[in-house]
């Protein structure tokens, strides 16, 4: 069999293939080896945009609709719904197989041949603490991803895939706690790795513990974009009855996959019916132009931009012209900081629960392994090295170490 790796990302995604010198990343746009989780419909020219090119053409202005974070809708209540895009009806399992599919598509082209058996990145937790929710999700993506013409499918857990790729540079045994932090999901794996051990199809054994929490980069900017961006378009204030404006519309602004649910007819005749209440009018106006221009995603992108942005200054700027002409919003990691301590908090704890379930003291582990975009937020890595202070921390490719983990699993399983 033809083998490869896909990691389907809330953020990005990528494909891998293991040959004789290694795993490596295929380029699935132009030269770039990630292809960002995103689909853009594009109604003017009736035709579907991937990647970096779906969000250029949103930007650019034409009538469609965008999609990201299709993962974080796998296990949900949302799965078996679906979109209205244009008038017809697109339900999400379809959506979902148009990406993935487009991902296959690109990484034959850039193999020189077809690709025949998968095994597909997971998370360890799809959904907390539901185990038929959980199993669900899997089976979803599976029926998906066959649906595409894989002739064999399989999954491994993203942070052992993570550990794969690490173990193929190391030159002696390491007790090794994988921290993959993707942009829906943060995982943990401990994993004891050696030379002569990266051949073995069977790793059972070397696996000591693994576990997960359903937080990643995206709730991290969900939390910056409703503690320093949605107070400067109403939210937290009141009407002139006194009553709180309603939150729900902030949330959905917020929140990448709910992000088109803001565009609808109900919410705008909800705000409209609003209107003669209202004491902050300023803010509110802000809040209408954004909406009426569907600028959601745009302001998404912004705060996605300032979050990576905050891992290396103390303070950015946010520009929304959408909502109000020359409206810029300062952002600081201090406020960041404090928007995200509980889900710092949680995601510490996943791996604390990870030592725990293994039995495993920390100034036993040899190795932090850090993965995934969202790993390099200052904030967490400060908290797991107050965690781990004897403990060194070794940072991997932080979007194609799971990819090439995976293509390694495939070679052993299929190859």
């Amino acid at each position: 069999m033809r083998p490869c790796g896909i990691d389907f990302g809330t953020s990005n995604s990528t494909a891998a293939l293991c040959d004789a010198s290694g795993p490596r990343l295929l380029p699935l746009e132009d030269d770039k080896l990630t292809l960002p989780s995103a689909v853009f419909f594009n109604l003017d020219e009736d035709s579907l945009a991937f990647g970096r090119a779906a969000m250029a053409e949103y930007l650019e202005g034409y009538e469609g609709r965008l999609m990201r974070a299709m993962k974080s809708l796998l296990g949900s209540s949302l799965m078996d719904a679906g979109t209205e895009i244009g008038g017809r009806h697109l339900p999400f399992r379809q959506l979902i197989g148009n990406f993935i599919g487009e991902v296959k598509r690109r990484a034959e082209q850039a193999a020189g041949h077809a690709l025949d058996a998968v095994v597909v990145g997971r998370p360890v937790r799809f959904v907390d603490e539901d185990e038929a929710a959980d199993q669900s999700a899997q089976d979803t993506l599976e029926q998906i991803v066959r649906g595409l013409g894989f002739r064999e499918v399989s999954f491994q857990f993203e942070p052992i895939a993570a550990a794969h790729t690490y173990e193929q540079h190391i030159t002696r045994e390491e007790l090794v706690l994988v921290v993959d932090i993707g942009g829906g999901t943060s995982d943990f794996s401990l994993i004891r790795l050696a030379p002569e051990r990266r051949h073995l199809a069977d790793r059972s054994a070397d696996l000591l513990g693994n576990t997960g929490v359903h937080i990643g980069g995206t709730n991290l900017d969900r939390q910056l974009s409703l503690a320093g961006v949605m107070p400067e378009l109403g939210m937290g204030g009141l009407l002139k009855s006194g009553a709180s404006f309603p939150s729900s519309i902030f949330f959905q602004l917020a929140t990448w996959h709910t992000i088109n649910q803001a565009y609808g007819r109900k919410v705008w005749t909800g705000l409209q019916s609003l209107a003669p209440n209202i004491a902050d009018m300023p803010r509110f106006d802000r809040l209408l132009r954004l909406v009426h221009k569907q600028a959601g995603h745009a302001l998404a992108m912004r705060v996605e931009a300032a979050k990576i942005a905050l891992s290396d200054a103390a303070d950015t700027t946010l520009q929304l012209d959408e909502a109000e002409e020359g409206l810029l919003i300062t952002l600081t990691r201090d406020g960041f900081e404090r928007a995200i301590e509980m889900e710092i908090l949680r995601i510490v704890d996943a791996a604390e629960t990870c030592l725990q379930q293994s039995g495993v003291d920390a100034d036993s582990i040899d190795t932090l392994f850090f993965t995934g975009g969202s790993s390099a937020v200052p904030a967490l890595r400060q908290a797991l090295a107050q965690r781990f202070p004897k403990t060194r921390s070794v940072e991997g490719d932080l979007y194609g170490s799971v990819g090439c983990g995976l293509a390694v699993v495939a070679q052993q399983r299929y190859g």
